[in-house]
């Protein structure tokens, strides 16, 4: 006797965004994916991080920067849309502030903080979707051991552990690790 199987409707973007705050969650080809709320070291270094990088932006009106699990499509037809922890995207790029859903377009910067939850597989597979898009960077912030992993591509990466350059539009930015990981 064959078992029937009983497929889950996938979901599109615009679908996850109509649903309006069902917490913490990444759409991946179709399927909600549920993510636990971030701890209070996650949460500061967000923010510093965003703070740090808006400041230097702003000062030369470079474009915007997006902090708090912004929605990021990287793929369609099913879709999948990311929770980035920081984003940067420049108004070459994107002329005006997007005001409404997911960014569809790819930022040039994209920051991940690792979580204690956090699988490296799946940061592995986000790492690659970004890069897939069009994204020229991705810092991968790691709190336990106090360093930042700055991606190149989704198999070069330099980890960071005293100062942190920006490269291209963002030249000129300093991050000092030692500062932001400081009690």
């Amino acid at each position: 006797m064959a078992i029937a199987q009983i497929k889950q409707k996938l979901i599109t973007g615009d679908e996850l965004l109509e649903m309006g705050d069902i917490g913490r969650c990444e759409l991946v080809t179709g399927e909600i994916i549920k993510m636990s709320p971030t701890n209070v070291e996650h949460s500061y270094l967000e923010n510093e991080i965003g703070a740090l990088l808006r400041e230097f932006i702003a000062s030369r009106d470079l474009g915007w920067v997006f902090v708090g699990e912004v929605g990021i499509f990287t793929r369609h037809d099913p879709d999948t849309v990311r929770g980035a922890d920081v984003a940067f995207i420049s108004k070459e790029r994107i002329p005006k502030r997007p005001r409404q859903g997911f960014l569809d377009i790819a930022p040039e910067l994209i920051v991940e903080i690792v979580s204690p939850t956090d699988r490296w597989t799946n940061l592995q597979d986000k790492i690659e979707e970004y890069f897939a898009i069009g994204v020229q960077w991705i810092w991968v912030v790691e709190p336990k051991r106090q360093v930042i992993r700055v991606y190149h591509s989704p198999t070069r990466a330099e980890v960071i552990g005293d100062l942190l350059q920006g490269e291209g539009v963002l030249e000129g930015f300093e991050l000092s690790i030692t500062t932001l990981f400081a009690e």
